[in-house]
């Protein structure tokens, strides 16, 4: 998946379920992964990675 496509699956799932988008997308590779399909857990990593740095830093 390019960036661009990461990043408009990022946005969306943000935009669809907020601070709980991260531990979806996670989940999602989690599946793909247990599945043996690790190009599309590796996707859904990146799509993991890009909502993080939409996030920013924790404010904890």
């Amino acid at each position: 998946m390019d960036a661009l496509k990461t990043a408009q699956y990022a946005r969306a799932l943000y935009s669809a379920h907020g601070d709980k988008a991260e531990a979806e997308a996670a989940q999602k590779a989690r599946e793909f992964e247990a599945a043996g399909n690790v190009e599309e857990a590796q996707n859904w990593q990146a799509v993991r990675a890009s909502i993080r740095q939409m996030r920013g830093p924790n404010q904890g």
